[in-house]
């Protein structure tokens, strides 16, 4: 077990920074599973600009605050390669958001939705181990959680492939096909981010405990 005080020395400041980090990153697959269920006049991705903002503000403050903090126990790589694996979730949601509401009246009956909840799962692991850092996380609580996001991200892959096998099998429209693998390689690249992130967390356990 170790606690704030372990970790961060003399303040919370960047539990704090990564977990308000942590939840822009949910929030913006949030909105991206409803933007998948909206209807095309409902559609806008004002949701996505204000979390990618949210979470550059947040990556810029974490990196000041590296900068003006003189001693901080958790490895400093750590908290950089934490927070640069946040930062890139909303900012590949957001692209995949814009590129599917330019491609949409071409996707037909492609359904993104499952694969996009399955994100948003992703983030709330990510933000649950993020948070229990606070309160001090033991091996076998991290390792459960880690574990828990490995099993999102295999099946997330699978349920990828599946839509990559669909598009093999079936598509004739050289330019749809394009712009399926496009958003494929999207939803896929958001998810390792979610991995990187979770990854990270367990190396500060296991060097902490």
């Amino acid at each position: 077990m170790f606690s704030l005080q372990t970790i961060f020395g003399k303040g919370d400041k960047f539990y704090g920074l990564l977990e308000a980090s942590a939840a822009a990153a949910r929030e913006s697959t949030r909105a991206l599973v409803e933007l998948l269920g909206a209807t095309p006049v409902q559609r806008s991705l004002e949701k996505f600009t204000a979390a990618r903002q949210r979470e550059k503000d947040l990556a810029a403050q974490i990196s000041q605050e590296l900068v003006n903090t003189f001693v901080t126990a958790l490895e400093r790589e750590d908290i950089d390669a934490l927070s640069s694996a946040l930062y890139k979730i909303p900012k590949i949601v957001e692209k995949f958001a814009e590129r599917y509401m330019l491609a949409a009246p071409r996707l037909g009956d492609v359904d993104f939705t499952s694969r996009a909840v399955m994100l948003e799962r992703a983030c709330e692991v990510i933000e649950q181990m993020i948070g229990l850092l606070r309160k001090g996380m033991n091996i076998d609580t991290s390792k459960r959680l880690n574990d828990k996001m490995q099993a999102i991200e295999s099946e997330a892959d699978r349920l990828i492939l599946e839509l990559y096998r669909e598009s093999y099998m079936n598509e004739s429209d050289p330019m749809r096909y394009l712009i399926l693998k496009d958003l494929f390689e999207l939803l896929e690249k958001a998810i390792d981010r979610c991995r990187d992130a979770a990854n990270v967390v367990h190396q500060v356990v296991l060097k902490n405990s």
